[in-house]
């Protein structure tokens, strides 16, 4: 039986050949076509003949190679628009868009057909769609989204290009080329096919993506793969998160403020594919997958260069790249999706108060040293999609220095637990900080601990709550705050050893809690509110709906079981440190 690579390679050839074919037999349709029917020249023109198709037909071209007889530069949109046999008129021109190379040629007359495009297509419609003046933003809107640039419409079927298409155009920056009723597309379509600009990249695209393919089924590594397109089309290839990880870094991982830059545009784009000037320096950005997710977890290929001024064949070897590592994506994906239930017990055990051994076994299942210090991080992400969108952000973090270990504590909140590295401070808000320009109305906010041993790891988790408190506290769209930044009693405690610190408050408070516990009479509760209250009768009876006589007889009852006097600032810190580190 085909294994299931094999199942997906003949799927996908299928697929792009099935949308060849669809392509160059509606590259032959009218201008328009009646209701009911997909295909049918305008004005009842005869059907071409065959030889016209034989015409397109050459001999099998290897991956990247395009034979000499056809290396000619690529048609731009202002040669097409000055033919004088087409006679089309630009009703919008959206700036720098007549010095674009033509891309492949597609017709349609769906409302909504962004999902059957990659990006760079000349769209010809002949308005089939158009019901009412709101479809025209419709049809716009799909097609801008995925990076097409230019549209030409046909007026034989309404008699002229309706001022709402026109007004969609200027806003989404689409040009818009009127095309006269006897004109049919496929003249529009020999012309470009005639400069060898369809037929020929049509072929290597399913060639290379055959290629592609075949090498991820045999085990070739993103970075392969990205290496042999980088050489293909001349520019280097190099793919990336947002936090800045560089998961494909290329001949080398680019600069801090590159990466800022880029990531930048990548979350902010009204379109992608979109251009970078990074110091002088031109990048492309692209999206890999759909790019209809959350940006703030997508993944993004940096290529060197600016892609409106390649051959559309190098455009679509990226492209095709970018398909790549989407797949690549998924598999890794399920991979920190199998580690979850054990970054889960992990975090449940720590504020359960799991003697060390039954901790160090989870994280040492789920990838991480136990004899090596930690440090623990503490986020939320508020207002910007579920609990798996700030996860995946805080793994990804995690995974520029080792396993992630990352899973909700008991309050909802993220607690990741990543091995303690130079620099690791600076990196979480360098990383995390790139993402400002893509939380739009969310706010992270993150809270890390200062490097501790395995053993004393509930302490630093109260150390990372702590600053995480501090960071929540602030109004920037991403706050990340460390130990270092921050001075209180937590950060004393949270460098005490957890058992160190229980039996502290078990010689403080042991029979305290030992008679709450046989009797119910709220010893504990009381003390902790008449501290919080800085020792008030009257405001810790009104804190707890009780009589002030009642708060005075629990308190002295503390004080008869302690052995402390709570009127003295020794004895009350004492109590207080006692109450902090149960």
């Amino acid at each position: 039986m085909p294994s299931v690579i094999e199942a997906v390679v003949l799927t996908l050839t299928t697929r792009i050949f099935t949308a060849c074919l669809r392509s160059l037999v509606l590259s032959y349709c009218g201008n328009s076509f009646p209701h009911g029917s997909e295909c049918e020249p305008q004005h009842n023109r005869p059907s071409r003949p065959l030889h016209s198709l034989e015409s397109l037909q050459t001999a099998p071209v290897p991956v990247g190679v395009v034979p000499s007889s056809r290396r000619r530069p690529p048609m731009l949109l202002r040669e097409l628009l000055e033919a004088p046999r087409l006679g089309l008129r630009v009703l919008h021109e959206a700036p720098g868009s007549l010095e674009r190379p033509v891309g492949r040629v597609v017709t349609t007359d769906l409302l909504e057909p962004g999902r059957y495009l990659t990006g760079g297509e000349l769209v010809l419609t002949g308005l089939v769609w158009r019901r009412s003046a709101d479809d025209s933003e419709a049809f716009v809107a799909s097609v801008a989204g995925r990076g097409v640039t230019t549209v030409l419409a046909g007026d034989a079927l309404l008699g002229t290009v309706p001022d709402d298409l026109l007004e969609a155009c200027r806003r989404h920056g689409v040009t818009l080329v009127e095309v006269p009723t006897e004109v049919a597309f496929a003249d529009i379509a020999e012309y470009v096919a005639a400069r060898g600009v369809a037929a020929t990249g049509a072929r290597v695209s399913l060639a290379r993506q055959r290629q592609l393919l075949s090498a991820l089924a045999d085990g070739r590594s993103l970075d392969e793969l990205a290496a042999r397109v980088s050489a293909e089309v001349g520019h280097d290839c190099r793919v990336l998160t947002t936090t800045g990880r560089h998961v494909v870094p290329g001949p080398h991982e680019l600069d801090d403020p590159t990466v800022d830059l880029l990531v930048r545009r990548f979350l902010t784009a009204d379109r992608l594919p979109a251009g970078v000037d990074a110091a002088g320096t031109a990048y492309t950005v692209f999206p890999i997958g759909s790019g209809l997710g959350n940006r703030l977890t997508g993944w993004l290929l940096a290529a060197d260069g600016d892609h409106a001024e390649w051959p559309r064949d190098h455009v679509e070897a990226v492209q095709e790249l970018c398909a790549i590592a989407a797949l690549d994506r998924s598999r890794r994906d399920e991979g920190l999706r199998a580690v979850r239930p054990l970054a889960a017990d992990t975090v449940g055990l720590i504020e359960a108060g799991a003697p060390h051994a039954d901790v160090a076994g989870r994280l040492r299942q789920a990838g991480l040293d136990p004899t090596q210090p930690v440090v623990v991080v503490v986020a939320e992400l508020v207002g910007d999609g579920p609990l798996e969108t700030g996860q995946a952000l805080v793994e990804d973090v995690a995974l520029t220095v080792g396993s992630p270990v990352v899973a909700p504590d008991r309050d909802g909140r993220l607690v990741g637990i990543l091995p303690a590295t130079a620099g690791l401070a600076a990196r979480l808000h360098a990383a995390f900080g790139r993402l400002a320009p893509g939380t739009g109305r969310g706010r992270l906010s993150v809270g890390a601990s200062g490097e501790a041993p395995t053993d004393n790891l509930a302490g630093a988790l109260e150390e990372a709550r702590f600053a995480h408190r501090v960071a929540h506290a602030g109004r920037a769209p991403v706050s990340v705050v460390g130990s270092d930044e921050v001075t209180s009693h937590v950060l004393l405690l949270a460098a005490v050893p957890d058992d160190v610190r229980r039996t502290y408050a078990h010689r403080v408070l042991g029979p305290v809690l030992e008679h709450d516990e046989r009797t119910g009479a709220d010893l504990v509760p009381t003390l902790d509110t008449f501290l919080a209250c800085s020792g008030s009768w009257s405001r810790t009876a009104e804190a707890l709906h009780l009589h002030v006589n009642t708060v005075r007889y629990r308190i002295e009852r503390v004080q008869q079981l302690t052995g402390r006097d709570l009127s003295r600032l020794e004895d009350r810190v004492d109590v207080f440190l006692a109450l902090k580190s149960r």
